[in-house]
């Protein structure tokens, strides 16, 4: 296994992890953001008003995004797993 192999898999790993990770965090910035406008223009500071809205948005994302998140995933682990049965022979 060479260093130029490690750093391609590495390289691979990290941008699928942040494919995979930016419908999820994305939303929930963006909501996040909407209620901290609503929050400063009406002077509200209430700490649930921020959690429990981000929380639902996330937990939807992630079931609406799972299909998508998961084929991301195992096409990484089928390429991962036929690299190294590569590098073996």
């Amino acid at each position: 296994m060479t260093e130029s192999l490690v750093i391609e898999i590495l390289t691979e790993v990290f941008y699928t992890s942040f494919l995979v990770l930016l419908p999820v965090l994305g939303l929930s910035l963006i909501v996040g953001i909407i209620i901290s406008i609503f929050q400063a223009a009406t002077s509200i500071q209430e700490m649930t008003l921020t959690f429990v809205p981000k929380i639902m948005v996330t937990a939807l994302a992630i079931i609406f995004f799972m299909p998508w998140m998961l084929d991301k995933v195992i096409s990484l682990t089928v390429r991962i797993f036929t690299m190294i049965n590569t590098v073996i022979k």
